[in-house]
């Protein structure tokens, strides 16, 4: 279990995880572990509004990392290469490195010096940004991703897990692939027919007239451009595959609607949303090797325990 963690951004997904470590953990088969956690944020006014909130935090990269056993990088996209090379030159060689961006394929290619990565990704967030809107119970029961490739390193892989179900977290294995493939659907296609739908009702007729299901429908084009346009140019290749299968459904809806025959597609996506979230799960107990058909699945670990993973399987 990690006992140093280095938070490096400090916006909504550091800055909660900042203030959720700070408060304890509960770690391996919730035996209680002390963490210390440092931040670190470029911007001088972050930095100085964490410390105001009583929290430690560095004003250079290296600071924040040399004594680390986990570093974990919350920044946006553009902004990891420079950060991920200075990770790589001050952290101690066999440190444990994590990050939170919502695209993994890219991210282990910018990984420099002797650490050891392990790509995640936080199913958790708002519309809004920034250490104002830092939230301690932001990761309560939300799922987090991690990756576990041919080449990740299990034992650090499990350190991680330990740390993020000790938070409150579902940790979901999976690959950086498999991983890309599914936000693409889930989580970067809203965003664009969030957009698609906030361009359609721009006269004012229709935003007078904008109700429940327009908010609903758009709530995350309230997320700043800069943010939506990194997560999704940075997952463009999966982006452009669910897109296409978005816009095949769109005309299939449009060929439904002048044939009089909307009703089975409303009612595949009826039976579909009321089946989710999942609620009807069962407990499992499984080793390493059972990780990714656990993910694969739609199961999570709840647990790492000394011998034994526990975890959840839902029950279809």
């Amino acid at each position: 279990m990690p006992r140093t963690v280095a938070v490096l951004g400090l916006g909504l997904i550091g800055g909660s995880l900042l203030r959720r470590i700070e408060r304890g953990v509960i770690g391996y088969d919730h035996d209680p572990v002390e963490v210390r956690v440092v931040g670190y944020d470029h911007d001088p006014v972050t930095r100085d509004a964490a410390r105001a909130a009583g929290f430690e935090v560095r004003d250079r990269v290296s600071e924040a990392v040399f004594d680390a056993d986990l570093v974990v990088v919350a920044v946006p996209l553009p902004a990891l290469p420079e950060l991920l090379a200075e990770v790589g030159a001050h952290a101690r060689p066999g440190t444990l490195l994590t990050d939170v961006t919502s695209v993994k394929g890219p991210i282990a290619a910018m990984v420099r010096g002797p650490l050891r990565y392990v790509g995640g990704h936080p199913m958790a967030g708002t519309e809004r940004s920034g250490f104002a809107a830092a939230d301690p119970a932001l990761f309560e029961d939300a799922a987090w991703v991690l990756c576990l490739e041919p080449d990740t390193d299990l034992a650090g892989w499990l350190d991680i897990a330990g740390l993020l179900t000790g938070i409150g977290a579902r940790v979901v294995p999976t690959t950086a692939s498999q991983h890309d493939a599914a936000v693409a659907r889930i989580s970067h296609l809203p965003h664009i027919l969030a957009a698609t739908l906030t361009g359609i009702a721009a006269d004012p007729l229709a935003r007078s007239l904008a109700a429940g299901s327009f908010r609903d429908g758009t709530r995350v084009a309230g997320t700043r451009p800069e943010l939506s346009t990194a997560m999704c140019q940075g997952n463009a290749a999966a982006l452009d595959a669910a897109l296409g299968e978005a816009i095949e459904r769109l005309m299939q809806a449009r060929s439904a609607l002048r044939n009089g025959e909307l009703e089975p597609f409303f009612r595949t996506a009826y039976e579909l949303r009321h089946a989710w979230p999942v609620t009807e799960t069962e407990p499992v107990e499984l080793g390493p090797a059972d990780l990714l058909a656990l993910g694969t699945a739609g199961g999570w670990i709840t647990a790492v325990g000394p011998d034994v993973l526990h975890g959840r399987r839902p029950k279809y």
